[in-house]
């Protein structure tokens, strides 16, 4: 396993993070995602800290509850000292039917922050992180919840999900003003098959110095090997019934066709590929995967090992290429005046 801080922080998390949505009663939403209980819940934990990792996550929202209260358990079942971990949940979806029960208040934020605390069985969470946008809260009052919530020991770092660029440059604005603590990740879909995160993200995340926490790194299964242009929709996949994360299914289908013939040179399955493909960007710090079988998380694990080289990184790279828009394509267009070459200009005058 290879390690790397987490943004601008001295934490080191290993660059596959067991994510947990898996652990779950199999109920609502989550039955398309998984029904992992706890003995099998067990046997993934222990496989992965056997493997190097270091790095768990999870959400309250997840079956309600199921999925921090089974990793607690896990923890616990197999004897793994709490500071062995970097254990990171989040906060924002609805948990309850009140009004207030949802949402990045700090209301919600100081209910919802002690009710993980007791399902994960700790007195500390490594990596908070607000789920979703809230528009009605104001940026100032998330941030000084969250601030309170790190002065009072209860999370150590901060973290955001599923945001948007502008909106984290702005927060990260207010915490600088205000002196509060800043949001340290972005967790984020990312994919050979989804990289709209290049457009605003990745520059922001580059900047900013935030480490980039991937979700989806298979495209809801898609890049799993399963699927291709001739078998669109196999039977027993998640995908199958669960068509999630948004795709461009065409280009997805050129991507796979360059991900197998790859898969088969290194003689491995085309969802190790794909996770090599991003263990490559610098931009990632580390790859949520998650797994309802162990044989799953194994594959998963094996992409560790996997050296890409220069020119397979191109051709996926090629193939998965974003189309223009704009600004991008007019910023790249009068940059080339800005690196071009002098000698257009050599022998002129004004």
């Amino acid at each position: 396993m290879k390690y790397k801080t987490l943004g601008n922080t001295g934490l080191l998390v290993s660059q596959l993070c067991l994510g947990t949505m898996t652990f779950s009663d199999g109920t609502g939403v989550y039955e398309h995602i998984g029904n992992v209980d706890q003995a099998g819940a067990d046997a993934l934990v222990k496989a992965s800290v056997e493997a190097g990792i270091n790095f768990f996550d999870t959400a309250d929202v997840y079956s309600a509850g199921a999925s921090e209260r089974t990793l607690g358990q896990s923890f616990k079942n197999l004897g793994i000292a709490r500071h062995e971990v970097v254990l990171a949940t989040k906060v924002y979806s609805r948990m309850g039917p009140g009004r207030n029960d949802v949402g990045a208040s700090r209301g919600h934020i100081m209910d919802a922050v002690d009710a993980s605390l007791k399902r994960l069985g700790t007195d500390y969470i490594d990596l908070y992180q607000i789920h979703a946008t809230d528009t009605l809260t104001p940026l100032d009052e998330t941030l000084r919840a969250l601030d309170d919530l790190v002065r009072q020991g209860k999370v150590r770092y901060l973290g955001v999900s599923n945001w948007q660029a502008w909106r984290i440059a702005t927060a990260l604005g207010v915490s600088a003003r205000l002196n509060l603590q800043r949001f340290n990740t972005l967790q984020a879909y990312y994919s050979v098959a989804g990289r709209d995160l290049e457009r605003e993200l990745k520059p922001l995340l580059e900047a900013e110095k935030m480490g980039l926490m991937v979700w989806s790194p298979l495209a809801g299964g898609l890049l799993s090997g399963k699927f291709s242009r001739d078998h669109q929709t196999p039977v027993g996949s998640r995908r199958s019934t669960f068509d999630f994360p948004i795709v461009d299914k065409a280009r997805a289908w050129d991507v796979i066709d360059v991900l197998k013939p790859l898969a088969e040179a290194h003689g491995c399955s085309p969802a190790r590929i794909a996770l090599a493909w991003l263990l490559a960007k610098p931009v990632v710090t580390s790859i949520v995967v998650g797994a309802k079988r162990l044989d799953q998380l194994e594959d998963n694990l094996a992409a560790i090992d996997i050296e890409l080289s220069q020119d397979e990184i191109a051709r996926l790279d090629a193939v998965s290429e974003l189309p223009p828009e704009y600004p991008g394509w007019m910023l790249d267009t009068q940059m080339a005046d800005r690196l071009g070459p002098l000698d257009l200009w050599a022998g002129k005058t004004s």
